[in-house]
């Protein structure tokens, strides 16, 4: 899906691409803030699950228009399981269940660690030895955490140390997922994702509704609007983007360009939600984005945006 690592893009690629990469993670930027706001009104697992339960829907008729074959295959069932355990259940659900505790930004530079972690996950694995290169991206990347997290006397009670576990536990396992998942043969793009979504959300959904209270009475317009964006943006448009920019970009620009993303999503929480954004949280954006950018620069030489071979 990408171009070959000799061959240069065509300008109208180029620049088609990189609308693409933009319009892809000011989607997923903006995703951010929305849902802080919408887990005011609504349970964050019942949100995100019948979020991503609509858009795994949108993407099976998606798959459907475009003649792609919805049948998994018996022996490909276990592995599609995991992956949407990994890729979606755990990174959307634990994501989400953190930003009770934590601001956006925050949650945002925990998440954003994912490459870190799937670095050093590939040493064991496939036996991947971190370059030094790597090594510098992972200590810019700890002394921008503890700039946000450690400095400016910011106290570590029992809520953001629960929300910074579930924030950094959706890195981690998500980091796992791009190092220990193999491509699953016989299902297109848009049948996979239909699938992983949906096999990932479906289980958030059951749990919100068992778990968590429920009052849609309460719900106000700006709540079902924030529910329309996160179901219809990032959860759809923007995979249509992102798989646009894939054909159309390097794997390396693809990548790094997809650090819009977190940093969208601080800047945009300060003006929506007037989340603190001084001197402490850009110092500490850049310093940890900086380093997983030394860490992606590296890896996308050998893999694609995705993380995987």
């Amino acid at each position: 899906m990408t171009h070959a690592r000799n061959e240069r893009p065509p300008a109208t690629d180029r620049r088609t691409g990189a609308l693409c990469l933009l319009l892809t993670s000011a989607g997923w930027g903006l995703n951010w803030p929305v849902m802080k706001s919408l887990i005011r009104e609504l349970p964050p697992l019942f949100a995100r699950g019948t979020a991503g339960m609509a858009a795994a829907i949108g993407f099976a008729l998606v798959a459907i228009a475009l003649g792609q074959r919805l049948r998994v295959e018996p022996r490909a069932l276990p592995r599609l399981t995991w992956a949407a355990f990994l890729n979606v259940f755990a990174w959307m659900g634990l994501s989400t269940l953190a930003l009770r505790w934590l601001t956006v930004g925050q949650s945002v530079l925990l998440v954003y660690t994912m490459p870190i972690w799937a670095m050093l996950f590939a040493w064991p694995v496939s036996g991947q030895r971190p370059s030094g290169r790597a090594v510098a991206g992972l200590a810019l990347s700890m002394l921008g955490l503890w700039a946000m997290f450690g400095g400016g006397g910011l106290v570590l009670d029992a809520d953001r140390l629960l929300g910074g576990a579930l924030a950094l536990g959706a890195a981690v396992l998500f980091a796992l997922g791009t190092v220990t998942l193999v491509p699953i043969d016989g299902l297109q793009p848009f049948a996979l994702l239909a699938w992983q979504v949906g096999l990932g959300c479906a289980p958030m959904l059951v749990l919100g509704l068992i778990f968590e209270p429920l009052a849609l009475d309460g719900v106000s317009m700006r709540g079902w609007l924030s529910m329309l964006y996160v179901s219809l943006v990032p959860m759809g448009l923007c995979y249509l983007t992102w798989f646009a920019a894939l054909r159309r970009l390097p794997a390396t620009i693809a990548s790094i360009g997809m650090l819009l993303t977190p940093m969208i999503g601080v800047v945009s929480a300060a003006a929506m939600l007037g989340e603190p954004f001084g001197m402490r949280e850009a110092l500490a954006l850049l310093l940890t984005l900086g380093g997983v950018a030394f860490v992606i620069g590296r890896r996308a030489e050998h893999t694609g945006p995705d993380g995987r071979a």
